[in-house]
């Protein structure tokens, strides 16, 4: 695995990410709509980023081959991002999936990673809720994600090694950050605002730290094909309820408020990440709190500037003001 190409690559988990391909010596292709901006990632002389769109099948056609591995990151992510516009969110996360996974395969790629996500498994009652479970996926978001599973079980054989993660919530710092995930819109409201708002709190949100979960991806390039071929791993870990989530964020803040108001909004996710551990040995080196810090340091530091009002923060917003389409 010399070559890797990433779908998706300059956005809040990729900007992470591709510094440390780099930096084990990876020859990276990106392929990003780099809505976000392209200063998220690094100059390097074995980083080709290419703005495009992976609806574009001949530019897909023209960029996979000669790669080793292709990690698909790219998606209209979260709900409210992809309501705004239904049809721009199938035409991104599903239509364009199985054309992508077809011509790795003829292009001769070893290795494809897809990057689903915990939300496919809808609400369970279960303590703890593991790949084997039925998925009820709630919403297109999560059923196209779930679509996806499906179809690149389709094309798993000896030369092509396909496996999917199920990440819990991603949180902490990243050069192209997202402040409208639950660990990152906590610490925001602390450092920024002096006080944390908490709707409902009795929800429980899985979280993964960043730094974790971009090593992980690391890992799964790394590894024999026989240990992840055809796998399905959920990727998790830190299972707590959002009020206590909030406490965490006030350990490291210091003293701010925690207001807490009624929601409808009782969806409540606790994942397992047992099967993660025991089949490739991979824990979690992060907590929210070094989270946290890491976030709050950046406030520190200036590289957070308008928290609040810059929309490149924040899907939603950003999504809107572009059009995209």
């Amino acid at each position: 695995m010399n070559r890797i190409f990433i779908t998706g690559g300059a956005g809040y988990v990729g900007a992470v990410l591709i510094p440390k391909l780099l930096d084990k010596g990876y020859e990276v292709t990106v392929l990003d709509l780099m809505i976000y901006g392209e200063d998220v990632l690094p100059k390097h002389e074995n980083l080709n980023a290419v703005k495009g769109d992976i609806r574009d099948i001949e530019l897909l056609e023209k960029l996979i081959p000669g790669h080793d591995a292709v990690i698909h990151l790219a998606c209209i992510s979260n709900d409210p991002s992809f309501e705004l516009n239904p049809d721009l969110g199938k035409s991104i996360n599903l239509d364009p999936f199985e054309p992508m996974v077809q011509i790795s395969k003829q292009a001769g790629v070893k290795r494809f990673i897809y990057a689903s996500s915990s939300s496919v498994y809808g609400i369970k009652d279960e303590p703890n809720v593991t790949e084997d479970m039925e998925l009820e996926p709630l919403t297109d978001y999560s059923k196209f994600k779930a679509e996806c599973e499906k179809i690149l079980k389709k094309y798993e054989s000896g030369d092509f090694t396909a496996m999917t993660v199920r990440p819990a919530t991603v949180c902490g710092y990243s050069p192209r950050l997202r402040l409208d995930l639950t660990v990152n819109i906590l610490t925001n409201f602390a450092v920024n605002k002096g006080f944390i708002k908490v709707f409902g709190g009795e929800q429980k949100r899985p979280n993964i730290h960043i730094q974790d979960m971009t090593d992980l991806y690391c890992l799964l390039l790394e590894l024999p094909s026989e240990k992840i071929q055809g796998k399905v791993f959920n990727a998790g870990y830190e299972n707590f309820k959002v009020k206590e989530i909030a406490q965490m964020v006030k350990n490291v803040v210091g003293e701010v408020d925690i207001i807490t108001e009624p929601t409808d909004d009782n969806r409540s996710y606790h994942i397992s990440s047992d099967l993660i551990k025991k089949e490739i040995g991979f824990e979690p080196k992060h907590s929210i709190e070094d989270a946290v810090r890491d976030l709050k340091n950046a406030f520190e530091n200036g590289l957070i500037k308008n928290s609040f009002e810059n929309e490149k923060y924040f899907n939603v917003k950003l999504m809107q003001n572009i059009n995209l389409k």
